[in-house]
């Protein structure tokens, strides 16, 4: 369940860093409370799964499935250009991330 909790952690990370880069500032009310509530339900979630899981492998995992997810939306919704060398690292990270979670 400890790394169910820290994947939803992982996703809420994505959707607080794509709604913080949509409040222009903190200027467009739904983004920002979408981002406040993503911000503190993705730290919980961080703090749960690091009662039984490694830190360091923690919050490897849920940076980098809060930065894959963001790229991987930004490209989808056309913010960012698709690039295969952006795809291939994408893939790396998963890579990597799902490495640590076999060994941890």
């Amino acid at each position: 369940m400890d790394w169910v909790i820290l994947l939803a952690a992982g996703v809420m990370e994505a959707v607080w860093a794509t709604a913080l880069g949509r409040s222009d500032g903190f200027r467009r009310p739904l983004p920002t409370v979408v981002f406040a509530v993503a911000a503190v339900l993705s730290l919980v979630g961080l703090g749960l799964a690091l009662e039984t899981l490694p830190t360091g492998t923690a919050y490897a995992v849920w940076t980098a499935t809060g930065a894959s997810l963001t790229v991987a939306w930004a490209m989808l919704t056309r913010v960012e250009p698709v690039s295969l060398a952006k795809i291939l690292l994408l893939i790396g990270i998963v890579t990597c991330v799902v490495g640590l979670k076999v060994i941890a």
